[in-house]
Parts: structure tokens; sequence; C-alpha cells
């Protein structure tokens, strides 16, 4: 099989984690992610005296939010950066948004780092807590959505 056709791990991929970093800082791990998709727009033209069909051309690249979730943690990383990119931070920096560079990285069960996908632009913008019923048998969860503005795809 050639290399490029190899699957990642040398196995069908089966991942135990998604890593999320922000600026090399360990945001957390998390159990799923949603959203890593890009749409290319398409523009068409149609040409006078070509009836047979209408040139398409590509347009604007679209990128929809992320969604990580997990189960609830000890470590405050996630919140130390949604603090520092808004309300009182977004304030102390004269209202300005510091957008950071960011990875989502499959991690496989024996903790190896199989891809990554380098996101530009990335900031938060939801962030969901768990619901808390006493009669439910549901485990504490959170779910954080973030903004980009396009990734790269890199095998590690």
């Amino acid at each position: 099989m050639a290399a490029d056709y190899e699957p990642l791990g040398g196995e069908p991929s089966n991942t135990g984690q998604f890593l999320l970093e922000v600026d090399g800082v360990e945001i957390g791990r998390f159990s799923r992610v949603s959203g890593l998709e890009l749409e290319v727009a398409v523009e068409e033209y149609v040409e006078g005296g070509q009836n047979a069909y209408a040139h398409q051309f590509p347009g604007a690249m679209r990128w929809p939010h992320l969604t990580f979730s997990r189960g609830l943690v000890k470590s405050d990383a996630l919140f130390e950066w949604v603090q520092r990119s808004s309300g009182e931070g977004f304030a102390s920096n004269d209202n300005k948004l510091t957008r950071s560079t960011g990875a989502v990285t499959a991690v496989d069960r024996s903790g190896n780092r199989l891809r990554a996908w380098q996101l530009d632009g990335v900031f938060p913008v939801k962030w969901t807590g768990p619901s808390f019923d006493v009669d439910s048998e549901e485990g504490l969860s959170e779910t954080l959505e973030v903004a980009h503005n396009g990734f790269r795809a890199k095998t590690t």
C-alpha cells in the first residue's frame, strides 16, 4: 500500500481523545469535536451565446464553528483562555480581539498524536456547562464552541 494511502497509526483511525491547544498552551482534551469542515461557495458566470452550461468559479470559503465536548475536569485552562479573549480581558485590551492560533489534534488511546488541524484566528464564542438533575444518571459535561478563520491539516 502506498504511504499516502496508509491509515494513520497503521490501522484505521480510532482516536481516544482530541487535544485543543491555543498559542501552544493545552486548553484541554475532549471526547468529541464537531464542525471540522469547510465549504467553498460557487460563483456562476453565464457567457453570452453559451447556452450549454454556466461557467463555475470558486468563491469565498466558509468555516463553521467547532464544537468541543467532554466531561468536567479540574483544569481552569479553558476559562483562563475565555477570560483573556472576552469580558474584562477584552475590555482591558482596549476592546480589541486578540485572535490566536490553535490546533485540534487527534490522539490515539496510547497517547500518540495522529493528525492535527492548525486553526487560524481562533477565539471562544460559547460555553455550555452541565445540567444539574439529581434523578439523572448522566455525567457532568461541558461544551465549548469556537470561531476560526480556517485550518490546515497536518500529519504529525
